[in-house]
């Protein structure tokens, strides 16, 4: 007999989340997405980064955060790597072509911009799908601006901007009725 086995699936159930992410509708069938499941080690580390980033930053919610991804039984990152812009000429971006866009300096702080926002849209498809993956697969989860943008600064991750996606299989969610960051 073994008992409460459930979390001997997580990393497979964790891949198939990434691969709604994958599969996520993207402008133009451009696939600028990158996906990856950090191991336990990486997952501490990445906790460790959050908790430094708060000090830089003197942002105390990434404190909580980084004791939820501790407290998660994996966790997921999801970014965009941009390879160029939908040529559109939308104007979302607050440029008035793509082009000039382009052609101003990219700023690199937590995330690298500006980009193009047809691709932030990609990422927040892609996010979404994973996180309702994750959900129609009974896993608590919640997206983390603070994990992506430590992972991101840290160069745990070769993105320009990235999601974290902590999963939980415990009794409660763990990611909510957190104590304040106050």
């Amino acid at each position: 007999m073994k008992l409460n086995p459930e979390l001997e699936s997580l990393d497979t159930l964790a891949k198939i989340i990434l691969t709604a992410a994958r599969t996520a509708p993207k402008g133009k069938g451009i696939d600028d997405i990158v996906t990856c499941l950090l191991d336990p080690e990486e997952k501490a580390e990445l906790a460790g980064k959050m908790e430094e980033l708060s000090k830089i930053k003197s942002l105390k919610f990434l404190l909580r955060d980084a004791r939820n991804v501790r407290g998660a039984d994996a966790i997921v990152l999801i970014g965009l790597k941009a390879s160029g812009v939908s040529s559109l000429d939308c104007g979302a971006c607050g440029f008035a072509t793509c082009k000039e866009m382009l052609a101003h300096e990219k700023v690199q702080k937590e995330f690298l911009g500006p980009q193009c926002m047809i691709k932030y849209l990609d990422l927040g498809i892609a996010v979404g799908s994973a996180a309702a993956k994750a959900k129609d697969l009974c896993i608590d989860n919640r997206v983390l601006y603070s994990a992506g943008a430590a992972a991101c600064y840290f160069k745990m991750i070769d993105a320009d901007v990235a999601m974290g996606l902590p999963l939980s299989v415990k009794g409660k969610n763990i990611f909510f009725d957190r104590p304040s960051t106050r």
